[in-house]
């Protein structure tokens, strides 16, 4: 099923090149604030019993035209955004030049598979646009684009074993890691407002398929940058959410972003960002420069 959030956060069904509202069949009031997302939260936890009425509803319809709709992104307030650094070999070979050029230096231990943490305020919608801040085009930082493969947490827990990890995956979307090449924290760098988008849709697992075996690409401004198969992850997706659960309490609705694959580069105000992933979709962002600058 590919559960789409759209307009004032009401909840569709993606068929096709449409959408059927389905937000009715929930059978809890419907909160649009997403400040106040707990119905979300209850929906990740408790999706395998909800599948059935939400299918109903979809089959029945009426079916909305996609372009008519206004596509969010689809989580809605997640406890945490965690994020996996290092995680293709590939891109870990990169960034020793890349560090060269923006830090002067190779920093090791950044070339080591880890996580860290960004703000979940930086989630932006398939819609957008990316905004890159007005203070770090001035200080001639680059920005870059990281094209991932994002999980979506169904039922949390904590220490979740290797084996049971993907029984605690809703789904899956595409993930955009913004990220500011400087000597700044990670979370610091990749946690502008717009820095994550997400999108166009989540897949849920077993229509999925294996987190395996997913092809990501992306251009930017029609050249191919990144092309990629998640067989090459360095920590597969069970991994990541075996080992993230050790640190931290995963939570009902949380994402994770698996990996930023080689072929990162620096995108520019009035650059267009495809990327696609197989099974997934598609998703594409402008790139805008801040408006106005922020004083203090």
């Amino acid at each position: 099923m590919r559960l789409a959030l759209f307009d004032d956060n009401r909840l569709g069904v993606v068929t096709g090149d449409a959408l059927v509202d389905v937000t009715h069949a929930l059978p809890w009031p419907h909160d649009p604030d997403p400040l106040l997302a707990g119905w979300w939260r209850r929906l990740c936890r408790d999706f395998a019993e909800l599948a059935p009425a939400l299918r109903a509803a979809a089959d029945a319809g009426p079916e909305l035209p996609l372009e008519s709709v206004l596509l969010g992104a689809p989580v809605l307030a997640p406890t945490k955004i965690i994020a996996s650094a290092s995680n293709y070999q590939a891109h870990v070979d990169e960034m020793h030049a890349v560090q060269h050029r923006t830090l002067g230096q190779v920093e090791s231990w950044m070339m080591n598979f880890d996580i860290f943490l960004k703000a979940p305020s930086s989630i932006v919608g398939p819609q957008g646009p990316i905004v890159l801040p007005r203070p770090v085009l001035d200080e001639g930082s680059e920005i870059h684009h990281e094209s991932e493969l994002v999980v979506v947490i169904g039922a949390g827990g904590k220490d979740i074993a290797v084996e049971d990890a993907l029984d605690h995956v809703l789904g899956y979307t595409i993930g955009l890691d913004i990220t500011v090449r400087s000597a700044a924290d990670r979370s610091r760098r990749k946690s502008y407002d717009t820095f994550s988008p997400l999108g166009p849709w989540l897949t849920t697992g077993d229509e999925a398929g294996d987190p395996a075996d997913f092809d990501i690409r992306l251009t930017c401004n029609g050249e191919l940058r990144q092309a990629v198969n998640t067989a090459a992850l360095i920590t597969p997706v069970p991994q990541i959410i075996a080992y993230a659960s050790r640190m931290m309490t995963l939570n009902p609705g949380d994402v994770i972003f698996t990996g930023a694959p080689p072929g990162v580069g620096p995108i520019l105000p009035g650059d267009t960002l495809d990327t696609s992933i197989s099974r997934l979709g598609t998703m594409r962002m402008a790139v805008e420069a801040e408006r106005t600058a922020v004083s203090g």
